[in-house]
């Protein structure tokens, strides 16, 4: 049979025309398919970088509280806030590193609550291409105070075999660590001479130490005999005593202020009430002068008078709110703490003749132990346990001896020594010099000071200190969260 040609040409054309059809809408198909994706790629990638503008964002506002400590604003020069209330909002533009601005990010500051120092830092990015699609982040910075340390001290210090240190202990000097550790024992030191008085002499100087003769054992800046030496660390920045100053500046321009008892008085005697209040003495005598150490610690030498023979009564006051107490003389402190303060002993301009001491002379107890009370001891001079302190010594608070040193003095130099059985700190030692609560003899026999003496560290007053207390300075991260 002969086909008809024309009718042939008209099906391969109809077959042709489907296929292309078929092939187009597949190919729009594709390309919809494609464009799709790439909408979807650009917009996950702008999240990303939404998330990754916010982070800048609260890198930044951290580089800035390390300029400006204490600027919760911006740098804008108000304090826009309410107490409690986020600062701001603070827009900034984000930039590429070829310097095109990329997109923004916008900040919520909000300052630290009243007994803290965490800043919390609230952070919304998004890229200017895709202002819809933002990310928040909050993140939490801290800056740890001086309180953070169970122990903190300008000197070399020895713990011995049947001591234990809970929390971070940090010196200036070296540390011979021949009992337990349960944080970082840190030295702003690489070597230190260890010396007759903390154990080192010619007979017992071997390894890790070398004897250098007339001088001591040349050891590694912390050493000894205790068991935790992953967490020995050394050489770490050194904590400046000196810049302490600044900060007692600080806190008497904003306390309840008291002056000098004057004439012939002594200073003040101060007993915190359970009620939130405290009641002041002045001091009007001291008993008769006790022979004892020389404050070099180098032999028996002085007369010092430290126990209360008369006083007036002052008044009662409430703590304040900022919790901020400033005395210009030496005063002795006892009682029952109901709340946050810190209680300062000095006189400025600062004058090495002139410093100002803390007496403990009886216990000091927090209401409870539960990071709702807590007091800051700063002495300009010493923070020193008399003689006549009770047997059992309880006492709860962070204390600080800017230039002096926290201890119990070597009565021995009187006919007759003075054990006492035991002293319990609760909170933090910081002490410019050498500390101590109670003096051995060369078996190891208390002969003079506490028998028993036990520290306790407070780990509220890392982040929640005494109020205005020093800091290290410098914020340190706490937490992250997406929004």
């Amino acid at each position: 049979m002969i086909k008809n040609k024309t009718s042939q040409s008209g099906a391969a054309l109809i077959l042709v025309l489907s296929i292309t059809a078929i092939f187009l809408a597949s190919s729009m198909g594709l390309i919809s398919l494609g464009i799709y994706r790439n909408r979807l790629y650009l917009q996950q990638s702008a999240k990303q970088q939404a998330l990754h503008i916010a982070e800048a964002g609260a890198n930044y506002y951290r580089w800035h509280l390390a300029h400006e400590l204490d600027d919760y604003y911006d740098g804008t020069g108000a304090d826009p806030g309410e107490p409690g209330e986020p600062y701001g909002p603070y827009e900034h533009t984000f930039y590429e590193p070829s310097g095109s601005a990329a997109g923004t990010y916008v900040l919520e500051i909000t300052p630290p609550p009243i007994g803290s120092t965490i800043v919390k830092v609230k952070s919304t990015g998004w890229v200017n291409s895709y202002p819809n699609i933002k990310r928040t982040v909050e993140i939490r910075y801290g800056d740890p105070s001086l309180a953070h340390y169970s122990f903190l001290t300008n000197s070399d210090i020895w713990f011995g075999d049947s001591e234990n240190v809970r929390g971070e202990m940090h010196s200036n000097g070296g540390v011979r660590m021949d009992g337990t550790n349960d944080s970082i024992v840190a030295s702003a030191r690489n070597t230190y001479i260890c010396t007759f008085s903390h154990g080192c002499n010619s007979s017992n100087c071997g390894s890790p130490c070398a004897w250098i003769s007339g001088t001591g054992c040349e050891c590694p800046a912390v050493w000894g005999a205790g068991p935790n030496y992953d967490l020995w660390d050394y050489p770490v920045p050194i904590v400046d005593f000196n810049s302490i100053t600044a900060d007692i500046a600080e806190i008497k321009d904003n306390a309840l202020y008291f002056g000098s008892s004057g004439g012939n008085n002594d200073g003040y005697h101060v007993i915190f009430q359970n009620d939130g209040t405290f009641d002041v003495y002045i001091v009007n005598s001291l008993e008769a002068a006790i022979y004892q150490y020389k404050e070099s610690f180098t032999g028996c030498g002085q007369n010092i008078a430290e126990k209360i023979n008369s006083e007036t009564y002052d008044n009662n006051y409430a703590i304040p709110a900022n919790g901020l107490i400033y005395i210009e003389d030496d005063v002795w402190v006892e009682g029952t703490v109901n709340g946050r303060a810190t209680l300062v002993a000095a006189r400025l301009p600062d004058n090495i003749n002139k410093r100002k001491t803390i007496y403990i002379n009886n216990n000091i107890n927090y209401l409870a132990r539960d990071g709702n009370h807590i007091l800051g001891l700063i002495a300009q001079k010493h923070i020193k346990i008399p003689q006549h302190a009770p047997t059992d010594l309880v006492i709860d608070a962070i204390l600080l001896a800017q230039n002096g040193r926290c201890f119990r003095n070597y009565y021995c130099c009187e006919p007759s020594c003075d054990v006492k059985n035991s002293i319990e700190v609760y909170g933090g030692i910081i002490t410019n010099q050498i500390w101590t609560w109670s003096w051995a003899d060369g078996t190891g026999a208390t002969i003079d000071g506490y028998n028993t003496t036990t520290s306790i560290y407070d780990s509220n007053a890392t982040y929640a200190p005494p109020p205005s207390f020093p800091t290290t300075g410098e914020y340190v991260f706490i937490s992250w969260e997406e929004k």
